[in-house]
């Protein structure tokens, strides 16, 4: 999945993105309110979670502005305001869980798996797929056709962020930004050696690439015969 945490603690954003990534999720990260809210109204996530005491724009004002816009992102909060009441504002707010601080990773993972079914009824969004290669975003799996691919997660990040944006030109800044964290090019060649292992596996005994390179410009998956 592509969760968005907004979080303005730097240890607890790192550990939550931290331990997101590791599951193979494809995380994005804000530090303030404002910064949350404009990428949150962005529609390209499956899932927010939210601190409530945010520099800026609280979490609060934030899910009401996304509830009042009719965008139905599941929204976790968190907050160390962990008395009734203050749970229940935050429900009746918007959000759609509500978790207090400390937490164990364990449960904040275990509550998303929740969350994502329940809110998601009709089972939309957990498959991806370009031509005969399909990803399980919930079993974690790759398949070709009948043939089981197995990646590393970082990997599996990669190939997550291309099926998501199937059939556009996807530059390094944006894989730098989006797979690595990074936001500025390290001069590296960590896209390239990722890159071609991935096309080794979803790509190299198998009759149709997949996987093209578009000069200058960066890399597209598609199964069209005019992709490269």
């Amino acid at each position: 999945m592509h969760i968005l945490v907004v979080e303005d603690d730097r240890d607890t954003r790192e550990f939550v993105r931290g331990g997101l990534e590791q599951a193979g999720h494809t995380v994005d990260v804000a530090d303030n309110g404002r910064d949350g809210l404009l990428l949150a109204t962005s529609g390209s996530f499956d899932l927010v979670v939210l601190d409530r005491m945010l520099p800026e724009l609280d979490g609060l004002t934030i899910v009401r502005t996304l509830r009042a816009s009719e965008d139905r992102v599941p929204v976790l909060i968190l907050s160390a305001l962990g008395e009734v009441d203050q749970r229940v504002q935050g429900l009746r707010a918007g959000g759609d869980d509500y978790l207090t601080k400390p937490f164990a990773f364990s449960e904040l993972e275990a509550r998303i798996e929740a969350l994502v079914r329940r809110t998601t009824p009709e089972g939309p969004a957990t498959v991806l797929q370009v031509g005969d290669l399909e990803m399980d975003l919930m079993a974690r799996t790759v398949r070709r056709g009948d043939t089981e691919i197995d990646l590393q997660p970082r990997e599996f990040r990669l190939l997550e962020y291309l099926l998501r944006h199937a059939g556009q030109v996807v530059t390094r800044t944006m894989l730098l930004e989006h797979v690595w964290d990074y936001h500025f090019d390290p001069q590296t060649n960590v896209i390239d050696v990722h890159v071609s292992r991935l096309r080794a596996k979803i790509d190299r005994n198998f009759d149709q690439p997949l996987l093209h390179t578009v000069r200058g410009a960066g890399y597209r998956l598609a199964a069209d015969a005019d992709a490269a």
